[in-house]
């Protein structure tokens, strides 16, 4: 299973040639995303269509929520992490469900998941020159 995180989405659902490219060379692998991922793409969206289109955009995806395991571990990474190293409450969610499946996190926030412990962070593709 390869899981996403929002930047790596946002990549993909803007057809940044990189993303696109990495994202075909998986071939058959399973594409997930943590639920909160989901959440936050649509948070960014301005309407109704456009959230709309991301729902549509997001059907191939498996979608993977926390278990209540994850959600107590996330609350104290949360309560550990968020003052020296600024990491989000959605970000600790997020890492935890990563934890909780056993699979790396696919993202490029590395700067606020290299303070996880035991999280598995990979950097998908390069990231030179981005489409906006």
């Amino acid at each position: 299973m390869v899981l996403l995180d929002t930047d790596v989405m946002i990549d993909i659902l803007r057809q940044f040639p990189p993303a696109i490219a990495w994202l075909w060379s998986l071939g058959d692998e399973e594409i997930a995303l943590p639920g909160y991922v989901a959440m936050e793409l649509l948070d960014g969206e301005p309407n109704k269509e456009a959230m709309a289109r991301v729902q549509r955009a997001l059907m191939p995806y498996d979608v993977y929520w926390p278990t209540a395991d994850d959600c107590d571990r996330a609350l104290v990474l949360f309560s550990r992490l968020k003052l020296s190293h600024g990491l989000g409450p959605f970000d600790a969610l997020i890492a935890e469900s990563a934890k909780g499946l056993g699979v790396p996190l696919h993202t490029f926030n590395l700067r606020h998941y290299s303070h996880v412990p035991g999280l598995r962070a990979v950097r998908p593709y390069e990231r030179t020159a981005r489409v906006e």
